[in-house]
């Protein structure tokens, strides 16, 4: 039986590392800058997001029991209009932060995780609006080898 994408990439430390490599290049990034150096961003931000994605891809459910559901993700990042190439530069920036984090190279593995990332930044994208409707109690999605796995 083939691990779990969380097992594959080394556990809790490697999500940690990814979701570090990924938010300082964020910042590095002059379009992304703003919205991953906002003031009021939550001090435990990077931690959050490798819990959550550490989650998505199998890990123990960290993040849900202590930050909620899907919707708060959805609802944190829902009703700013057009972000596009905003998704398309985070698509990019989560790319080459997998190689900062030094996680594992193997080519399947690699397009697991981009994949995910391309669903969840279209996913959030689908609701710019500011009064866009969020569907309540969404579970957490949850992401294999072979992409969204449905309950």
């Amino acid at each position: 039986m083939r691990p779990t994408l969380f097992d594959f990439a080394g556990g809790e430390p490697a999500f940690l590392a990814l979701a570090t490599a990924h938010h300082r290049r964020c910042l590095e990034d002059p379009e992304l800058n703003h919205p991953f150096s906002h003031p009021d961003q939550h001090p435990q931000h990077v931690e959050r997001l490798a819990a959550y994605w550490a989650e998505v891809m199998g890990g123990p459910p960290r993040y849900s029991e202590a930050c909620g559901d899907h919707s708060g993700i959805l609802t944190m990042h829902a009703g700013n209009g057009d972000m596009t190439d905003m998704g398309r530069r985070f698509v990019e920036c989560f790319r080459h932060a997998a190689d900062d984090a030094d996680l594992p190279a193997d080519p399947e593995f690699r397009e697991a995780l981009l994949a995910y990332m391309r669903w969840a930044v279209d996913e959030v994208l689908s609701y710019p609006e500011r009064d866009a409707t969020i569907p309540a109690n969404a579970p957490m999605p949850r992401w294999s080898w072979t992409g969204l796995q449905r309950p």
